[in-house]
């Protein structure tokens, strides 16, 4: 048996960007994760991840995610490997993206409505009321 999964819950802090390779949409964004515990300065401690979406997933994120967002992932580590042109082999790991979630409670996504010149506020006095 053999297991590969992350979940990471985080804000993104970029919007997504998308680009297209041979016919397959591929999203790129980085989200940061808190850790427990504060720095020095009183502000979260936290992770930052650069992770990979591709295809529908890739360009749902695009669409429904911005900057600042709170998103839920699943995804996996791929591990990719490559020799340049001068021989140097290179090892990196990557996120690959699988499912995500809104991660924002609604009351968040929610925004007041915008407040409109012209308004007035009403007198609260009973007195001038026929009854």
């Amino acid at each position: 048996m053999s297991l590969n999964t992350i979940y990471l819950l985080g804000r993104l802090t970029h919007d997504p960007e998308m680009r297209y390779g041979g016919n397959t949409s591929i999203c790129k964004f980085k989200i940061a994760v808190n850790r427990p515990g504060k720095a020095q300065e009183g502000q979260p401690n936290a992770d930052f991840f650069q992770l990979t979406a591709f295809g529908k997933t890739a360009e749902f994120i695009t669409k429904y995610f911005t900057k600042g967002q709170q998103i839920l992932i699943v995804g996996y580590l791929r591990n990719n490997n490559w020799t340049d042109q001068q021989g140097n082999k290179h090892y990196d790991n990557a996120i690959c993206v699988e499912k995500v979630y809104f991660a924002d409670s609604k009351r968040e996504s929610i925004q007041a409505p915008e407040q409109t010149e012209g308004y007035y506020s009403l007198d609260e006095s009973d007195e001038d009321l026929p009854f």
